[in-house]
């Protein structure tokens, strides 16, 4: 139940119905003349918004500048046409009443409080001024201050970069192993020959030199070739860490939203055209 703390709060709001439908945007609240609570608003309809609607709000619920109310889109802009000069006639308000499905009392509430005195909120006090006199001006902004001829629609876009975090590391580690290598080396030795020859008139000499019966030694030195075995170290090649920038693509996907303009009401009378105008 809304009462007459809310009054500022409503103006502006946006309305939905139960199934969260948007209605518009409240225009003007007319408030009770006894209890000050607010009793009905206006919402724009119609094309371009020249339409203000009556929609009841004594059941409606305001939360977080939504308000939401006990009645369909299609009921708001089916809603009687009347005037707004600032007061309900008694035949205005049945009129409304019996368009919602209403009693008389106000939404099948049984109060003694009378909808005859109800008087709008003035815009001004929430520093809404309509400039529909002022030139250059079509038409008025039924949800807050008028500034322009046009709506600007807004989107989401996506600005996307990249940024280096670490992902690993890597590192030379020495360590050693035993292999086995066989080389093939040439060796030589010397081993005992016996060499017999006669005696000829040529060694007669040396063969007789001696004593007829003698004995004698004769000894020979013999010598071979062993293989002699040493390691040194020598540099073979040099290794050494480095890096490379692979080039690769990623898609990224994420959701943006975007405003929609639509028009409510006879379009058939009216032509969507392309203009570069500033925004607001």
């Amino acid at each position: 139940m809304l009462n007459n703390n809310d009054v500022q709060a409503l103006m502006g709001s946006t309305v939905q119905d139960s199934s969260s439908n948007k209605i518009g945007k409240v225009g003007q609240v007319y408030l009770d003349d006894e209890s000050g609570a607010p009793q009905w608003v206006t919402v724009s309809t119609g094309l371009f918004g020249t339409r203000e609607s009556f929609l009841p709000v004594s059941d409606a619920n305001l939360a977080d500048g939504v308000l939401t109310v006990p009645v369909t889109k299609d009921m708001v802009k089916d809603a009687p046409q009347i005037d707004e000069d600032g007061h309900l006639s008694p035949e205005q308000e049945a009129e409304l009443y019996r368009h919602y499905g209403l009693d008389s009392g106000g939404g099948g509430q049984q109060t003694t409080t009378s909808m005859d005195q109800d008087v709008p909120m003035d815009r001004d006090s929430t520093m809404d001024r309509d400039r529909t006199d002022e030139a250059g001006i079509v038409g008025r902004d039924t949800s807050g201050p008028t500034t322009d001829d046009a709506m600007t629609r807004s989107e989401e876009r996506l600005n996307v970069g990249t940024e280096s975090v670490q992902t690993g590391r890597a590192r030379l580690r020495k360590y050693i192993t035993t292999d086995t290598q066989s080389v093939q080396v040439p060796v030589s030795r010397e081993e005992v020959r016996i060499e017999r020859e006669p005696i000829t008139d040529a060694n007669r000499g040396e063969a007789m030199s001696g004593g007829d019966l003698t004995e004698e030694e004769h000894e020979v030195t013999l010598t071979e070739e062993r293989v002699v075995v040493g390691k040194e170290t020598v540099p073979v090649e040099r290794v050494q860490l480095g890096t490379e920038t692979v080039r690769d693509t990623q898609e990224v996907s994420e959701e943006v939203r975007s405003e929609q303009i639509e028009v409510d009401g006879d379009t058939d009378r009216s032509a969507d055209t392309d203009r570069d105008r500033p925004g607001r």
